[in-house]
């Protein structure tokens, strides 16, 4: 009994709390500056990627792309090797 009624006022405040939260956060005033907030973000993590990149390249470290580039071409290479394989075991 005390349980449903403590349910039952904890659900009125979520709901009430629920649509004040929902109206300020569509509101002009969050949504631009928010905006900007996250487009200067994401500026400063290209920049510090490049950086980043720029960093481990001119210590003659592999970058990023250069091990992704060379995890595609190992998984080519290994599908290629699997073919050949199966091949030869079907081979008489």
């Amino acid at each position: 009994m005390i349980w449903e009624f403590w349910k039952k006022g904890f659900d009125a405040w979520e709901e009430a709390t629920a649509r004040y939260v929902e109206r300020w956060i569509e509101s002009p005033l969050v949504l631009g500056p928010s905006g900007k907030l996250l487009a200067l973000s994401m500026k400063v993590k290209a920049a510090s990627e490049k950086a980043t990149a720029e960093a481990w390249g001119r210590v003659g470290l592999p970058t990023k792309r250069d091990q992704e580039r060379t995890l595609a071409l190992l998984g080519r290479l290994e599908s290629r090797l699997a073919d050949l394989e199966e091949k030869l075991d079907a081979r008489p």
